[in-house]
Order: C-alpha cells, then sequence, then structure tokens
C-alpha cells in the first residue's frame, strides 16, 4: 500500500571549521515545529534488513555538563516508555524505569 501523506522532518547542523557541530535546528511541520533550536539529538534508525541500529548522536560544543546529564536521563525515561507501548513488556519497562532512577541518583539529578 502506498503511503498517502509524506510528512517532512528536517535536521539542520552547523560546523565549525573541525566540523563539531555549534548549532542545531530541526522542523517537524505537521507538528507545528519550525527552525527549533536544539543543544542535542540522539537519533536511531532500525535497518530491518540488516537487523542492526542506524544512529547519529550530536551536541553541540557549548552544552553544559549538567544539561547533557538531565538529557540523559529524560531519554532514558522516555525510552522506557517508548518499549512498553511497542512490546507491553512490563518487567523490562521497570527495569529501565529502576536503571534510569539509578542513574538520576548516581548524578544527583533532581526529578523536575
Amino acid at each position: 500500500m502506498a503511503a498517502t501523506k509524506v510528512s517532512p522532518i528536517t535536521i539542520e547542523v552547523s560546523l565549525d571549521e573541525n566540523k563539531i557541530p555549534e548549532h542545531i535546528k530541526w522542523s517537524a511541520p505537521d507538528g507545528g515545529v519550525v527552525d527549533e533550536d536544539a543543544k542535542a539529538m540522539l537519533l536511531a534508525l532500525w535497518d530491518g534488513d540488516q537487523q542492526e541500529t542506524l544512529r547519529m548522536d550530536l551536541w553541540v560544543k557549548d552544552m553544559p555538563m549538567d544539561q547533557m546529564q538531565h538529557f540523559f536521563h529524560q531519554t532514558l525515561l522516555t525510552m522506557s516508555d517508548t518499549y512498553q507501548r511497542a512490546t507491553g513488556d512490563e518487567k523490562m519497562t521497570g527495569a529501565l524505569k529502576d536503571f534510569s532512577a539509578f542513574f538520576a541518583e548516581q548524578l544527583g539529578l533532581k526529578k523536575h
């Protein structure tokens, strides 16, 4: 069955002379997002033919360490929610959430 609509998502990365990201902007017009700034991104795509994850992890050079720690913690939490929705596996979802709590505790992160 052919797709009836294409929904573009774009990511624009500005690099310095050493190819280090300085700015990240992204757009998803169907979601109301146009040229929004971001400090970091983790993109994972599944290649079903090769049975492997293709990924792109970028962050701007002025991203503060505390923001990176919060970014990873929140990413772990959202990954556990996504895993639960995708698989229905409550046991492993709980384990991922437990690890996320341990991660936050070890880094001394406050809950928001």
